[in-house]
């Protein structure tokens, strides 16, 4: 396909996911239509869209009209690209601009953030809220964790240098390697596949590193999703470890992951079976705020309703979870998101209602630190 045919195939996917289609299931479905497209062509229409879904508003007010064509002439006149050559209604490029289009429209260009979204966002960021918005606009950097149980950070370095991936420390966090260049090639490395490294973000692991997990300790990662944290949280310490998730399915390939990195985990169906745990990760469902980069689609999607609902689940999650600690030990609440209503406030809430518990630690971790936005807290049983 050429750069212009790309374009209006991203088009065209816009078209469908600004109709109330999900941008995953609108990717797939063109892609099971256009047998011809190439793993290049995928991957740059891919880029498209969500370069388009992160900045939709402005990119729409610099297009000129909320459709796919609109925002993808935003996108590419943001960065400066020739419009002339792409829109040029040849082959299967998209037609050419209309004398309107060519016009590029003033005014106040709107945020790229759902309006209802706005005032909860500058109160929850404060002076960090016009740079998370701004790094809210761009792709997330790819960011492995070594795992020190297996390599040194220099190790793990050193053998995805060897299959062409160049990497960076990053000083979040001790085991944050940001990738530079070959993310591409990470999946068929022997890094990855021999346990050395696992994908995850840099403020996740900056939390990993701060819960205090010894030797001997029972530790239960409560909301478990695919296991990434329980893997973290297993690469710091000799401990026992335990994962739960109300959707069991999610942990599928726990097992296998566990194998490759070189440590136990076992999967709990019933918690309190296996209580009391010293430790406790409720890693929460959220609004996913603070990873919006990455799943850009889902800021469009969020509902004044959904964060409601979300908050009494949170609340609920938390009191549940109390249940299973030891006296003595930690409940970890943990959040992707930057809305105080999330975190900070669930906290406050949890600890009035239950003042047996203490708050012994507290972070908001920003996006502009270099990893996604991510809360966590840490609290003690008194």
């Amino acid at each position: 396909m050429t750069p212009a045919a790309r374009v209006q195939a991203a088009i065209e996917i816009l078209d469908q996911i600004l109709l109330g289609t999900a941008a995953e299931k609108a990717l797939t479905s063109w892609a099971r239509r256009s047998r011809f497209a190439g793993s290049k062509d995928r991957s740059s229409i891919r880029d498209h869209v969500f370069d388009a879904l992160r900045r939709r508003n402005s990119a729409a007010h610099f297009g000129g009209d909320l459709t796919g064509r609109g925002v993808m002439i935003g996108v590419l006149r943001q960065d400066g690209k020739d419009l002339g050559a792409v829109f040029t209604g040849a082959g299967y490029a998209p037609e050419a601009l209309t004398e309107k289009e060519h016009v590029v429209p003033q005014g106040q260009v709107p945020l790229d953030v759902p309006e209802w979204l706005e005032e909860p966002m500058r109160d929850s960021l404060g002076a960090e809220f016009e740079n998370s918005i701004a790094a809210l606009r761009e792709r997330a950097s790819v960011i492995l964790r070594a795992n020190l149980r297996k390599a040194s950070m220099e190790r793990a370095q050193e053998v995805l240098a060897r299959d062409g991936i160049t990497t960076q420390t990053m000083p979040l966090v001790d085991t944050a390697l940001e990738v530079i260049e070959g993310a591409r090639k990470i999946k068929s490395s022997a890094a990855y596949l021999d346990g050395l490294v696992e994908f995850q973000d840099a403020s996740s692991q900056a939390l990993i590193a701060a819960i205090p997990i010894n030797k001997n300790m029972k530790v239960m990662d409560y909301c478990a999703g695919g296991g990434g944290k329980t893997l973290a949280m297993a690469g710091t310490a000799d401990a026992r470890f335990f994962a739960h998730d109300v959707a069991v399915q999610r942990l599928a390939d726990l097992p296998v992951r566990a194998k490759r990195a070189g440590v136990k985990v076992e999967i709990v169906k019933a918690p309190l079976e296996k209580a009391p745990y010293d430790l406790v990760l409720c890693d929460v469902p959220c609004s996913g705020s603070g990873t919006w980069r990455r799943t850009p689609d889902a800021k469009w999607r969020f509902t004044p309703e959904d964060l409601a609902v979300l908050k009494k689940t949170q609340a609920e999650i938390l009191e549940q979870a109390q249940d299973l600690v030891a006296p003595g030990g930690a409940l970890v609440y943990a959040t992707c998101s930057v809305l105080r209503a999330e975190n900070i406030e669930q906290i406050e809430r949890f600890t009035h209602r239950n003042p047996v518990w203490e708050r012994e630690w507290q972070r908001q971790f920003l996006l502009s630190e270099g990893g996604d936005g991510f809360f966590g807290a840490v609290l003690r049983r008194k």
